[in-house]
């Protein structure tokens, strides 16, 4: 995009909704995320709406395509045992956490960043131990990431779109830390039907002067959104509906936010 083209202005965002979908159960590899959300949509006497955002919980779509690993079936890897030890990490969890990522970017002790082979920089992978089974002794488990994100998020609503017969968007949201800033927010990892950058630049400000960098990232605000209401702990909310945004014809990946490597000022 030139500094002398840029988006139709959106409609403006007016007031939102964000709406729990009640009763969710604990999740197992193999169930049918949209037959158990329109089975509760139902008892809730939701119905879904043109223009909804349907935002998951990463953990559930991860737990349904049998993304829980048990520790004791991982066999760490001489640089897995040696980057534990610098850590103060289960070598089993170091050896996950590389299997998933292209790249080691900081290490302390308690600390292991990495990038995600699908582009995210954060801790461990994004694989958590947090709110999933565990059994007796060695006997642990970890999540990882859904395989394809964008993918998974397309496939669910295409599910939903059929049987529901309305047009929505789909993220999936995961917790994300930034750096210089305490405390997590919420960070769409997949998306399907939704605008995901809200490109202003070439456009101009309330006094006309041109816009060189203000690029807004939709996604990331919406998982945020969904988040406050699903919680990080005990609340078992892990659907939100976000209710309110214009509908559009988008239709974007969570891929596409992924600063490129030649732009990370960081490195």
């Amino acid at each position: 995009m030139t500094s002398t083209e840029h988006r139709t202005e959106p409609a403006p965002v007016t007031g939102l909704q964000a709406l729990a979908v009640p009763g969710i159960p604990m999740i197992e590899a193999g169930d049918s995320l949209p037959e158990i959300i329109i089975a509760r949509l139902d008892a809730a006497g939701i119905t879904l709406q043109d223009g909804d955002v349907l935002c998951l919980a990463q953990k559930i779509v991860s737990k349904a395509e049998g993304r829980l690993v048990a520790l004791s079936d991982v066999d760490p890897s001489p640089e897995a045992i040696d980057l534990a030890a610098r850590t103060d990490k289960d070598p089993r969890l170091v050896e996950l956490i590389l299997g998933e990522s292209t790249e080691v970017v900081r290490t302390k002790p308690g600390v292991l960043i990495v990038r995600h082979r699908l582009g995210l920089v954060g801790a461990h992978a994004g694989i958590d131990q947090s709110n999933i089974p565990h059994g007796e002794g060695e006997d642990e488990y970890a999540l990882l990431l859904p395989e394809d994100p964008d993918a998974s998020a397309a496939t669910i609503r295409g599910a939903l779109e059929t049987a529901c017969r309305v047009r929505i968007g789909v993220v999936i949201t995961d917790s994300s830390n930034r750096p210089w800033r305490l405390g997590t927010i919420g960070c769409a990892i997949g998306c399907s039907g939704i605008r995901v950058l809200e490109d202003y630049r070439g456009g101009s400000d309330l006094f006309g002067r041109e816009l060189k960098v203000t690029l807004i990232n939709r996604a990331d605000a919406i998982a945020t959104t969904a988040t406050l209401i699903m919680g990080e702990t005990t609340e078992m909310t892990p659907v939100v509906i976000v209710r309110g945004l214009p509908l559009d014809d988008a239709d974007e990946t969570a891929g596409s936010c992924i600063r490129p490597l030649d732009e990370d000022m960081f490195r």
